[in-house]
């Protein structure tokens, strides 16, 4: 069986070196064995659109948008249909002491976004937020699975080690999809950190560099902002959604969480995917600004990444 969950593997991490299953490991910076990777220079960009209300707009052209690489005007190569391309997505769930008493309603809400958004050639991993990032789930095609692993977790109390999670989600991105696939890590949690080794500059570097959209639920409330902690916590979580083009959500209660997720589900479904190839071809890992608009549509409102990390020249 595919799914076990040892929540000890949190609460132990040193237990981990002892050859455990490979899906209980913690999550790992090394790209797996036989990963290739091709750069072509095609860049891809999720984009939403609404209308002021908030609606998604869904029957726009290529023609309709106006790409620009650092300031450049670039040719669209390809305009994928609203929510048609395939999603990977990697949930991360924070187990920890700061959200322990609002777990029920976390899991249930995460179990019905599942069955509303996953469709045939999805993917979902399940990470969790303990002392040290774990995968609960490795990347599976199958809902039942899926559901399974979500099902299957139980909070812990332990220390949060959030930003390092939020790497270790990237970096499963980076290792685990193809072209012309959509990456998405939603993230609940209230941001808090005390644990990670790395900080937030990197955690959106890694974000960056996975070409993966950012989404985060805080069920913390509006009482965070009460609470320099929790109002920092909240505001990394908020940048990082600002640069991948997704969304740092603030839960009024419980009952939003619902809500919530269906607004990110609405999204994705509603959601392009432009592709253009980038005029510089230098491999030379720098950090390429993107913008996106809609010059004869200016009412309508563009989410879109705000950039991405050239590939970079392996030494030889």
């Amino acid at each position: 069986m595919r799914l076990r969950v040892w929540l000890y593997t949190l609460l132990f991490p040193g237990v981990l070196s002892a050859g455990l299953p490979r899906h209980l490991a913690v999550a790992s910076r090394v790209p797996q064995a036989g990963t290739i990777r091709v750069h072509t220079g095609l860049v891809q960009v999720p984009v939403s659109v609404t209308d002021t209300a908030g609606h998604p707009i869904k029957d726009l052209q290529s023609g309709d948008f106006v790409v620009e690489e650092n300031g450049s005007p670039v040719p669209i190569a390809s305009l994928g249909e609203p929510g048609e391309t395939r999603l990977e997505m990697v949930l991360v769930f924070d187990l920890t002491g700061s959200v322990y008493g609002k777990f029920d309603f976390e899991q249930e809400a995460a179990l019905r976004f599942l069955k509303t958004i996953f469709r045939q050639g999805d993917a979902v991993s399940v990470l969790c937020i303990g002392v040290k990032p774990a995968v609960v789930l490795e990347r599976t095609t199958s809902l039942a699975e899926a559901l399974d692993g979500v099902r299957a977790l139980q909070p812990s109390g332990v220390a949060t080690a959030f930003f390092d999670t939020v790497i270790a989600a990237a970096d499963v991105l980076r290792n685990s999809t193809t072209p012309e696939t959509r990456r998405v890590q939603i993230v609940i949690s209230d941001g808090e950190d005390n644990f990670s080794e790395q900080p937030l500059d990197a955690a959106l570097r890694d974000v960056q560099q996975a070409d993966c959209i950012f989404y985060s639920i805080n069920p913390g409330g509006p009482s965070i902002r009460l609470n320099k902690v929790s109002l920092r916590g909240q505001q990394g979580m908020e940048a990082l959604a600002e640069e991948s083009g997704g969304v740092a959500f603030l839960a009024d209660n419980q009952e939003a969480l619902g809500d919530i997720y269906g607004r990110i589900a609405i999204e994705l479904q509603a959601q392009y995917l432009i592709g253009y190839y980038t005029p510089d071809s230098k491999m030379d890992g720098s950090f390429r600004r993107i913008t996106v608009r809609l010059p004869r549509q200016p009412q309508l409102r563009v989410r879109a990444r705000q950039g991405y990390y050239a590939a970079k020249a392996i030494a030889r």
